[in-house]
């Protein structure tokens, strides 16, 4: 099988490439590679891996020979959207509904979506069915793009909740990296709307729920129906939450989770200014659990992995804006 990944050297994607290798499948991977990180170095002697330095919204034919489409490119975050909003919209929103009006019916399309949807989401468990209404200009970019993957016959959205962990591509301005990073070398944090809550979930776990999807999709090809008429036993067209059901945690939480693993952090919560992102959910992953997904890394496994990951010097090319 053939995978086209876009953004694959990325903080997502360089963890999801080399488990789509080992699973036998080629891989072309287009990335700007705009962090100047090689993640992909380690993998380049691979024969079934080939890398082009591009950027998506101009390439268009790379679609053409590829069974499955995953299209990480993004710019991800509030901050970094904020900066660039117009380049946000055109990569985020844009080349992902270009990408579908031009993609064959049966090639198949793997959407990394993100729970930021939700927004304000209350005190009632989101599911996918929950009205979207995402706060920032990241959340509104790919809600527009999701819409535009779910009309694709072979489109599956994952509706991912805050990543964390150790990557070739490291971020640190995701907030359990952040967070783990700031106990880690400065003992201290100051928190602003400490209540707010999140859902999480290890970068791992999030590359593993593509792997999931590939494995469903072959099981059901070697059924003499075909895949596309058994909705009801398939993913497509249809949008999945994916995180770790047992981190639906405020910051505050997550702050006392790590002081668990570094006692002497300490965290001061403000009492003047606020979060310029205001979201605020719980998420319900129990559709996707229920096809058989698990996370396998817990919370704890992650902050674990982090402080390791950050007693090696790190460059100051880490975070997205």
């Amino acid at each position: 099988m053939r995978i086209l990944c876009t953004g694959g050297g990325g903080y997502l994607g360089s963890v999801l490439v080399p488990m789509l290798l080992e699973r036998g499948y080629q891989v072309t991977v287009i990335d700007t590679f705009r962090h100047r990180q090689p993640s992909l170095m380690a993998w380049c002697h691979h024969p079934n891996l080939t890398i082009l330095n591009a950027d998506v919204r101009f390439n268009r034919p790379l679609i053409e020979d590829v069974d499955v489409i995953i299209p990480l490119a993004a710019l991800v975050g509030a901050p970094l959207c904020n900066l660039e909003p117009g380049v946000a919209y055109h990569t985020n929103t844009n080349a992902i509904e270009d990408l579908c009006q031009n993609a064959r019916l049966d090639q198949i399309i793997l959407f990394p979506m993100t729970n930021s949807g939700y927004g304000m989401g209350g005190e009632t468990e989101c599911t996918e069915e929950s009205p979207l209404l995402p706060v920032s200009i990241y959340g509104k970019s790919k809600v527009a793009a999701e819409k535009a993957v779910l009309k694709h016959p072979q489109g599956i959205s994952f509706r991912f909740a805050t990543l964390f962990g150790c990557s070739p591509r490291m971020r640190l301005d995701l907030l359990v990296n952040d967070f783990v990073y700031r106990a880690v070398r400065d003992r201290s944090l100051t928190l602003f709307e400490g209540g707010f809550r999140r859902n999480y979930l290890h970068v791992r776990d999030a590359a593993s729920a593509f792997l999931f999807a590939l494995d469903r999709i072959h099981t059901y090809e070697r059924l003499p129906t075909n895949f596309i008429a058994n909705a009801d036993a398939g993913m497509f067209r249809q949008a999945y939450n994916v995180g770790l059901s047992s981190a639906n945690l405020s910051k505050r939480d997550l702050c006392e989770k790590i002081k668990g693993h570094i006692p002497d952090f300490v965290y001061h919560e403000a009492t003047t200014g606020t979060d310029p992102d205001r979201r605020d959910y719980i998420v319900s992953n129990a559709k996707i659990e229920a096809l058989g997904w698990q996370p396998k890394y817990t919370l704890d496994d992650g902050i674990r992995e982090l402080i390791k990951g950050f007693s090696m010097p790190l460059e100051n090319n880490y975070r997205n804006a």
